[in-house]
């Protein structure tokens, strides 16, 4: 009887020791996973535990390069194992110069083309990426709302980080470098330009506050030459980098939506007082899509003037007062989706208000946000207007 009992309590013993085991085990492998991971809380407000050395990324947008390179100067590709293909298609001047610096850049494989629905969850989870960057809102690839990529991605090992340079570009620049630079682990990186950034946007907004000029009604014609006709426009998107340089943009309250088509005819009866239109064209477009504003990468002054002066010879904008008195302007339309998005708030602000920025000079802030903080020299006009 009592040697029953011993094996039985000896039994009981062997099970709590074993669950002891077991439980401390368990506790040392989180603790070692922990200590081999970050916490990082991205724009959606999503816990994400990442590695502590990422060296594996995939690009939700190509465009996103140039947010890259604010943190890896030195090689901002060396990292990536897949990226969209967008950037080359819809700003090939702009890719070529990464081309020219960074050859490597096209060996990188493609997992879409220009669109979120090109996306091969396949083939991403295919190129093992440690962490996916992706933009909350694209359009132009993964998004917050494409809940089974992210399921399959998270499922293969995947962490998904989101940022924001598109939606809240005011509010989420900053805060999006900041993620950028806990994952690459490149935060005083990040802290340098983000401290530059708001001093820019300081600039304007401070003033504007202090001052209180009266705004001046714009319309914002979006894309200049990519469809026939008039008028697409915009509240959001560069629509939100316009709001902050202190305009009334005539399309709030008129689409739903970013964006959308407001009829000519109102356009002439309401007569904006100032025009401006994105430009998507390049040099080498010029002539075959001569409706197209010239703006961006290798871009000249001239070239940039001459294609906004055929672009309001069309018909509904060659009738607006701002045009025909010389208060016509284009500003380079992938701003939108750039971490140097104060620079068009910069240059709006002197359109719009020109004696109170008479001493601010957006090229100075552009010029030095490249020296600073980018591998490739400034090259290009990115704004231009009907008077020089």
């Amino acid at each position: 009887m009592q040697m029953i009992l011993n094996k039985q309590a000896l039994g009981m013993w062997l099970k709590r020791y074993s669950a002891l085991l077991f439980a401390g085990l368990a506790m040392a492998c989180t603790a070692h996973a922990q200590a081999d991971s970050v916490l990082v809380q991205d724009i959606a407000g999503r816990s994400v535990r990442i590695p502590a050395k990422v060296e594996r990324v995939l690009l939700g947008e190509g465009r996103l390069l140039p947010a890259l390179a604010v943190l890896d100067k030195d090689d901002p590709a060396r990292r990536l194992v897949g990226m969209m293909g967008e950037f080359e298609k819809l700003d090939a001047p702009g890719y070529g110069q990464w081309r020219a610096r960074f050859p490597n850049i096209d060996k990188v494989p493609r997992v879409g083309r220009t669109s979120g629905g090109s996306f091969s969850d396949e083939q991403a989870i295919a190129l093992k990426p440690q962490v996916a960057i992706f933009s909350i809102d694209s359009g132009h690839g993964p998004g917050a709302r494409d809940r089974e990529t992210l399921a399959r991605l998270e499922a293969a090992g995947t962490a998904i980080v989101f940022i924001d340079l598109r939606q809240q570009p005011l509010k989420n620049t900053t805060r999006s470098m900041e993620i950028l630079g806990e994952v690459l682990g490149k935060r005083a990186e990040a802290a340098a330009f983000n401290t530059y950034w708001r001093q820019q946007l300081d600039t304007v907004t401070q003033r504007l506050a202090r001052a209180r000029p009266e705004a001046p009604t714009v319309f914002l014609e979006n894309r200049v030459g990519l469809n026939e006709g008039c008028c697409d426009t915009m509240v959001g998107l560069v629509g939100v980098l316009l709001d902050a340089a202190g305009a009334k943009n005539v399309a709030k309250g008129l689409i739903p939506g970013e964006h959308g088509t407001l009829n000519p005819e109102l356009l002439i009866a309401q007569q904006p007082q100032i025009y401006i239109g994105t430009g998507i064209g390049s040099m080498a477009e010029a002539k075959a899509t001569p409706m197209r504003i010239v703006l961006g990468a290798g871009a000249t002054p001239q070239a940039a003037r001459e294609s906004l002066q055929r672009a309001v010879q069309r018909r509904g904008i060659g009738q607006l007062k701002a045009v025909q008195e010389g208060r016509a302007y284009a500003v380079w339309h992938h701003f939108y989706n750039s971490p140097f998005n104060v620079v068009a708030v910069q240059a709006f602000a002197k359109w719009l208000h020109p004696q109170l920025f008479a001493d601010l000079d957006p090229r100075a802030t552009l010029q030095t946000m490249y020296t600073r903080f980018q591998p490739i020299p400034l090259d290009g006009t990115y704004w231009t207007g009907l008077q020089p």
